[in-house]
């Protein structure tokens, strides 16, 4: 059965969204400044060891309308536009995008479904809602959260008030970036078991 990994950016106050339009990149402004190359990187070679990107119907709209006209005159285009990726979406009746489907209904039989259809990691990326949801119904199998050296004040948490706890997760490992970034990668329900990985840094 294959498994399901998030990615969030996040600032030291827990944002995962700051202030804004929901389908607005600019969201997303305060990782600017401490984003680089190496990070870039990372999160270029996360996806290309996936089988595909899960996101939510406003995510995946923004995605679209960011790289689909690109075409394949930048790689990161190129791969999002040939990437499969399937839309967790109640309102959305048709995936217009490339190698996209929509998985409407009920979310816990879908992501089980889709689940049990590979081997191979899916991602996802963005789409708080759905990791949320996802995390609610122990369908998540790992949390990664890039965390950015910057206090936002306001926006969306991912762990918000009334979060059902306890949420038991085990770290994997850490990954320092340049400019004061941190990847905390966390396994989900892990077994007792599990033996950490290494951890790595960079200077």
């Amino acid at each position: 059965m294959r498994k399901l990994h998030a990615c969030l950016l996040m600032s030291l106050d827990g944002v995962v969204e700051g202030p804004g339009p929901t389908d607005d990149f600019a969201r997303a402004g305060w990782t600017m400044p401490s984003f680089s190359p190496e990070l870039g990187a990372y999160i270029g070679e996360s996806a290309a060891q996936s089988d595909g990107l899960l996101l939510g119907r406003v995510t995946y709209q923004m995605f679209r309308s960011a790289f689909e006209a690109q075409g394949d005159r930048n790689p990161s285009a190129a791969m999002m536009n040939g990437a499969h990726k399937y839309v967790v979406s109640r309102t959305l009746k048709q995936a217009e995008w490339t190698n996209s489907t929509v998985l409407g209904g009920d979310l816990v039989p879908a992501i089980q479904e889709l689940k049990a259809q590979g081997n191979r990691p899916l991602n996802l990326s963005g789409s708080v809602t759905l990791v949320q949801s996802l995390l609610a119904h122990g369908l998540l199998d790992g949390l990664d959260l890039v965390v950015h050296p910057v206090v936002v004040g306001a926006g969306r948490r991912l762990f918000e008030t009334g979060t059902e706890s306890p949420l038991p997760l085990t770290l994997r490992g850490t990954r320092a970036f340049p400019h004061g970034v941190v990847l905390l990668s966390y396994a989900v329900n892990a077994p007792d078991s599990l033996t950490p990985e290494p951890t790595t840094a960079e200077p």
